[in-house]
């Protein structure tokens, strides 16, 4: 199971905010560069970026950000970015700035075909945001709900050909009260899907329950991790060791 240190974009600065709240902001820091690099040499491979402003609007503002983080750290750490990807020429971009994995949500929804056309056209590289509360996806930044729910969409973005997918429970993001390790459970169970766990990890013994997860011989693909590095829950390369033990 990676992990994937998570550095949230608005303004250009490092923050987090409580399930998904954009008015409740905390502000981590003013360069998400050096935060980058310090996730490098902790030993992470992945890191996971989100452009808030452009998942609200559809605004990529932060896309030089994103491309200074993958001058910064690549090619030895991979970066997966995701927030107002609605199209191919969103896709395209990104990937043209050096991201490895790009990240489709809401346009997943709104515009199931773009994840298989854009899978075709980038192998690998593609995976989908499931970004949910109590089952039910929500969209642009978790501002809107859907009637989609969560099952139903993972299967939709693995059969569309995406080589991952992010699920995202709301209700406990940014709040460190230990992720849903039994829904991720049940959902691995029911599709088989890569799963990347994210929302509500506080501590080590967290990381470790995500990575004990298996069904068929199965385990979850990954785990995001940002609040509980930021506030020093989490020493990312104890946690790095912790996963790749057998």
């Amino acid at each position: 199971m990676e992990i994937f240190p998570a550095i949230d974009l608005r303004g250009g600065r490092c923050v987090r905010l409580v399930e998904g709240d954009f008015d409740q902001e905390t502000v981590y820091g003013d360069d998400p560069v050096a935060a980058a690099r310090s996730f490098a040499e902790a030993g992470a491979r992945w890191v996971h970026v989100v452009d808030l402003d452009a998942a609200k609007t559809g605004e990529p503002v932060n896309r030089p950000v994103v491309a200074a983080i993958v001058e910064a750290v690549g090619p030895a750490v991979r970066v997966q970015t995701g927030g107002g990807v609605r199209s191919l020429d969103d896709a395209a971009d990104l990937i043209a700035r050096g991201v490895a994995r790009v990240v489709i949500g809401t346009a997943a929804v709104q515009n199931p075909a773009l994840v298989a056309e854009a899978a075709h056209r980038w192998p690998g590289q593609i995976a989908v945001g499931v970004d949910h509360r109590a089952g039910r996806v929500r969209l642009r930044g978790w501002t809107e709900e859907s009637a989609v729910e969560v099952e139903a969409l993972v299967r939709d973005a693995v059969g569309a050909g995406a080589t991952a997918v992010v699920v995202t429970d709301i209700s406990r993001d940014g709040r460190l009260e230990g992720p849903d390790v039994d829904g991720l459970s049940a959902l691995l169970a029911a599709t088989g899907a890569p799963i990347v766990a994210s929302g509500g990890v506080s501590g080590i013994h967290d990381i470790e329950a995500l990575a004990r997860v298996r069904c068929a011989g199965r385990a979850l693909a990954g785990v995001i991790v940002g609040k509980a590095i930021y506030e020093g829950r989490v020493d990312l390369r104890r946690a790095l060791e912790a996963v790749s033990l057998p």
